[in-house]
């Protein structure tokens, strides 16, 4: 999509709408949640894995033009994947290590990812603010009281290949401590919302 607005050319959108729908047809669960594992019998919903395709479809969607027939169908792929993802948040405010098994450890990378996906639909309107203003508030205090003055990180899944199980997936260390893509991921909401109160999208509290 970023080779299309740089060169102008419709075909980059094409092979991009292309590429999301194959993957689509290949990890989509009939719940909405995305399998990280084609080898796992399963199907599990890895958290960061599912916070990889709320953060692509909103940077995808970021690089396409409005009245283009590849960000309708992005569009629509973007607000599934997000409605899916919701009812998953705790009470604090995180998504956890296997999406839909709550006992599973809440993890920092994907509730920074999926806070991310949700700012940006608030800043361009792809969202409802009614649904989705409070879920990404819940989860910027829940990221902020996960980061230390020194910036260790409290649990970041380790990184993970495709496990062959629910199990192993539940079995996947936590990081306590510093973490380049946790931090990196909290270093990006923190941009993502300064823009979004900036622009009057959103009030962080």
């Amino acid at each position: 999509a970023l080779c299309a607005r740089l060169t102008g050319e419709a075909k980059y959108r094409q092979m991009a709408l292309r590429h999301l729908r194959f993957m689509v047809a290949l990890n989509e669960r009939p719940d909405g949640l995305h399998q990280h594992s084609p080898v796992a019998p399963d199907r599990t919903a890895w958290g960061r894995g599912n916070g990889f395709v709320a953060l692509g479809l909103a940077l995808t969607l970021s690089e396409l033009p409005k009245g283009s027939a590849e960000f309708a169908d992005v569009l629509a792929l973007y607000r599934k994947h997000v409605a899916a993802m919701a009812p998953h948040q705790d009470l604090q405010g995180m998504w956890h290590q296997v999406v839909d098994e709550p006992g599973s450890y809440a993890e920092l990378s994907v509730t920074c990812m999926m806070a991310i996906a949700m700012a940006r639909g608030l800043r361009n309107e792809w969202i409802d603010p009614t649904e989705y203003a409070s879920r990404v508030n819940r989860a910027w205090s829940s990221v902020k009281r996960r980061i230390s003055a020194d910036g260790a990180l409290i649990d970041v899944c380790t990184g993970t290949g495709k496990m062959k199980s629910r199990q192993e997936y539940l079995d996947r260390p936590a990081i306590l401590g510093r973490d380049d893509r946790g931090g990196a991921m909290a270093l990006l909401l923190a941009v993502e919302l300064a823009f979004a109160e900036r622009e009057g999208r959103l009030e962080i509290r």
